[in-house]
């Protein structure tokens, strides 16, 4: 299952507004992540910002956080918000303290990090009744878009995952190509 990463010579891609946006709105994604002008958020998965900077205006400090020094070198290229950190790192070894981050979110790139030992970082450096939005391709999907089908993971796989490490779901869709997971912890 899954594990690898976006090719980063592909970045222009990720930057498709129609083609990011019939996937997961702006909007859709700020009603699940409802957050606040003082919030600490941090992308997962950022890769060229497309979805941090939807949610930059909307948040305190933001952090995105990507493996791939080239995507945070394509954002920097772009123009990266004031209020936005890139962090480059695995999910799995986030450098941020315990309880320190108010909400996660994570855009297509779910099955590239997902672990027991990330969902436990993950886990560890949101606070209290912390937030964590999940989007990814569905391993129920026709693999149409995203990645290849055999490196997905299902809802109901993801939703198990979250469960087990002490997040209570709160929303979860099931589209043809995608879910869409909201837990907090609990």
């Amino acid at each position: 299952m899954g594990h690898h990463t976006f090719d980063s010579s592909r970045a222009d891609k990720l930057e498709q507004a129609d083609r990011r946006y019939r996937f997961l709105s702006a909007e859709e994604l700020l009603w699940a992540l409802e957050p606040a002008a003082t919030d600490t958020v941090v992308d997962l998965g950022s890769g060229t910002g497309f979805y941090t900077d939807v949610v930059a205006p909307h948040a305190g400090d933001v952090y995105a956080v990507d493996l791939q020094e080239e995507m945070h070198d394509y954002y920097r290229d772009k123009g990266t918000p004031e209020n936005v950190d890139l962090v480059t790192t695995g999910v799995g070894d986030l450098p941020f303290e315990t309880d320190a981050i108010d909400a996660a979110f994570s855009t297509m790139t779910y099955h590239e990090f997902a672990s027991d030992d990330a969902l436990a970082e993950i886990r560890r450096v949101l606070a209290p009744g912390g937030r964590l939005v999940i989007l990814d391709w569905s391993g129920t999907g026709t693999g149409e878009h995203g990645p290849p089908v055999d490196e997905r993971y299902t809802a109901d796989e993801a939703a198990t995952a979250l469960r087990e490490h002490g997040f209570h779901l709160e929303h979860e869709a099931v589209r043809p190509e995608t879910f869409l997971l909201v837990a907090t912890l609990e």
